[in-house]
């Protein structure tokens, strides 16, 4: 399927925006995506039919660009000499049919000038004659770049004296692809045959493939190529032409976006590097649990003295418990800074990981002093562990029923004693007998009763105990919700990923503009491979 420019676009944007909302990729990389065109400016084949090329002059100065283009036009409509290195100004040079409104992009800005000819051999060509972009005028070079989006057809002139301009090019490397290109050596008698070679070789190195190279002189030789030039300038102005640029124009759109979106993914890709960061916050998080153990250590002992001193429990105690303290707090802060810092590292993207660690940064205090309460005053509601509640309930029930047991066998005996007094008539109840049974029926229950009180459980370790109970489960908790982020972060970048992948495989998925047949004109708005 062959999807079209404003559709990729679209589905991009709105990808991007999703990820500018969770701040998830570089702010001003989204922005320029955000803010290119949805709608591409393509014409039908009616619109074609009556469109000029657009043909443009560049180059250094002194080359002759505008001596060329008058000999071109047949007229003396481009200035020479002294004025064009601070000229400011964009010409036109159109046919007198043509209707520039029809060009919104062309009268865009104050620095064009327009003129208009009658001159039926050029009805399909718009001449234009931008400023010297390596001028003594720093704002020549940025209106010719602003200006390059507009060309169909590049015609770059040269001289023995400027083919090895440096501004030159870097102008034909970045741009190289972007335009169909027309090579005029100028001044040609004044010129070397190894300076030809010389051009011929460069821009071979700037990725030109047998590019068309045409030597003019500033007077008519017998070797001057200024009529086939002509003639090779003419035959552009074809609708055929016109349906390969307008081709070409929405294939560059989509490389260039799909080399923007690689480089969103390229940075998209560092979600593998989260198993990595998950262990390292493990292993971080194991030392900070110590740390906060270690440093609570005194203040829990204390406060748990503190409950025992008052014989009083928290069920009843009004002042809420404050376990987490600014030493705490600047120790979280450490952790977490590291672990941004750790992200970082690993190539992550940070942003939405500070952003989603505020809320635990915020939180911590109210959740461990929740959890310590919470914790302190269950086990001070069932102090002791279970062996030691069975054993007190066994000292209970034994220090109820020994003496019951104890005064049911001196009752026993002594309802013995009395019986076999009255067969014998003699004495049942002696001293010895009396001092006995009181001294048995209470030890019976003096005995589980000692027992019961030297085996109540203290209200200090129980209180103790709860708070380092809800120490570490307030710790635990911590680190759950760390990895929850961390695990959501993961998912969240991966499925950007994933949608991402599949709108640059989209941008795979082009045609090339369709040649009818080898020609010189194909080869010339075609130099060089896009895919």
């Amino acid at each position: 399927m062959d999807y079209d420019y404003s559709e990729l676009l679209q589905q991009s944007q709105q990808w991007a925006q999703q990820v500018l909302d969770h701040q998830g990729l570089d702010t001003q990389v989204l922005l320029e995506l955000l803010a290119l065109e949805t709608q591409t400016q393509t014409l039908d084949n009616t619109a074609l039919e009556s469109r000029p090329i657009i043909v443009a002059f560049m180059g250094g100065t002194g080359v002759g660009k505008s001596s060329l283009l008058n000999r071109l036009v047949g007229q003396a409509l481009a200035k020479t000499g002294i004025e064009r290195p601070t000229s400011r100004e964009i010409s036109l040079y159109y046919h007198q049919s043509h209707d520039l409104q029809n060009f919104p992009a062309l009268l865009s800005s104050d620095t064009v000038k327009r003129l208009s000819h009658s001159n039926p051999q050029h009805k399909n060509i718009i001449w234009v004659d931008m400023p010297d972009f390596d001028s003594v005028e720093h704002a020549n070079k940025q209106l010719v770049l602003q200006w390059l989006p507009q060309i169909d057809v590049l015609i770059y002139v040269v001289s023995p004296e400027r083919y090895r301009d440096q501004e030159a090019w870097k102008l034909l490397l970045s741009e190289g692809q972007k335009h169909g290109w027309v090579f005029v050596f100028n001044q040609w008698d004044l010129a070397q045959p190894e300076q030809y070679q010389d051009f011929e070789s460069q821009l071979s190195s700037a990725g030109f493939q047998n590019p068309f190279i045409f030597r003019s002189s500033c007077e008519q030789q017998s070797d001057d190529e200024f009529l086939p030039l002509l003639a090779q300038i003419e035959s552009l102005a074809t609708h055929h032409t016109l349906q390969i640029l307008e081709q070409r124009t929405i294939q560059l759109k989509k490389q260039a976006l799909k080399q923007q979106l690689q480089t969103l993914q390229a940075a998209l890709k560092s979600v593998q590097n989260y198993p990595t960061l998950k262990q390292q916050w493990q292993q971080q998080w194991t030392q900070a649990e110590q740390t906060f153990t270690e440093g609570f250590e005194w203040k829990l002992a204390q406060q748990a003295r503190q409950y025992a001193e008052k014989d009083a429990h928290l069920l009843t105690h009004k002042k809420a418990l404050s376990l987490w303290d600014p030493w705490a707090q600047n120790r979280l802060d450490e952790s977490l800074d590291q672990l941004i810092l750790n992200a970082d590292h690993q190539k992550l993207i940070t942003a939405p990981l500070r952003k989603n660690l505020q809320i635990p940064r915020q939180k911590i205090s109210a959740m461990v002093n929740s959890s310590v309460e919470l914790n302190c005053r269950q086990a001070l509601v069932t102090p002791g562990n279970s062996i030691h509640r069975l054993f007190l309930k066994i000292s209970h029930v034994c220090e109820l029923f020994l003496p019951l047991i104890t005064m049911g066998f001196v009752g026993y005996q002594l309802f013995l004693g009395f019986y076999n007094s009255a067969e014998t008539k003699q004495a049942y109840l002696g001293l010895d007998f009396a001092i006995h049974s009181v001294l048995f029926i209470a030890i019976s229950w003096l005995l589980p009763y000692f027992i019961r009180k030297k085996m109540q459980p203290s209200i200090e370790k129980s209180a103790l105990k709860g708070l380092k109970k809800g120490l570490k489960l307030a710790n635990q908790d911590i680190r759950y919700q760390i990895d929850d982020i961390l695990e959501n972060l993961q998912q969240q970048q991966q499925q950007w990923l994933n949608d991402l992948s599949i709108i640059i495989d989209h941008c795979h998925e082009t045609k090339r503009p369709k040649i009818r047949k080898p020609d010189d004109v194909a080869r010339i708005l075609l130099d060089g491979d896009l895919e």
